[in-house]
């Protein structure tokens, strides 16, 4: 039996992915206005199992929350929940934790980002 092939071809998976964090982007890192102390609650849509509640003031659940949001998180969870200083400051170490595609997205469309690695840190 011969294969069936298919005369419309799908966007590779990593188009699609790119696609998808790169619509849900802030027009501008200032943008991002989230707290920078206290305690942060995930919605279910971004946190939908395990840890939902947040201590930024405690470096490892900081970047665990940076980390989720930046996956699932949609444009308004962004805004709402980053903060652009700290954002800046853990890029260096955040961006090995996240998918290449958030990485590549989030450094092609803030420049600044994509300097900040551990060698510039």
């Amino acid at each position: 039996m011969a294969p069936v092939s298919s005369s419309s071809s799908s966007p590779p998976a990593a188009e699609v992915l790119r696609a998808r964090y790169a619509g849900r982007l802030p027009a501008s890192l200032d943008d991002l206005s989230g707290p920078v102390h206290g305690q942060v609650e995930l919605p279910l849509h971004v946190a939908w199992s395990g840890l939902r509640t947040y201590d930024l003031d405690r470096p490892r659940q900081r970047m665990s929350l940076y980390r989720t949001v930046l996956a699932e998180g949609q444009h308004e969870d962004l805004v709402a929940v980053l903060d652009r200083t700290l954002l800046l400051a853990q890029w260096p170490v955040l961006r090995t934790l996240v998918s290449r595609h958030i990485r590549h997205v989030w450094e092609d469309a803030f420049p600044v980002l994509a300097g900040r690695t551990s060698d510039a840190a």
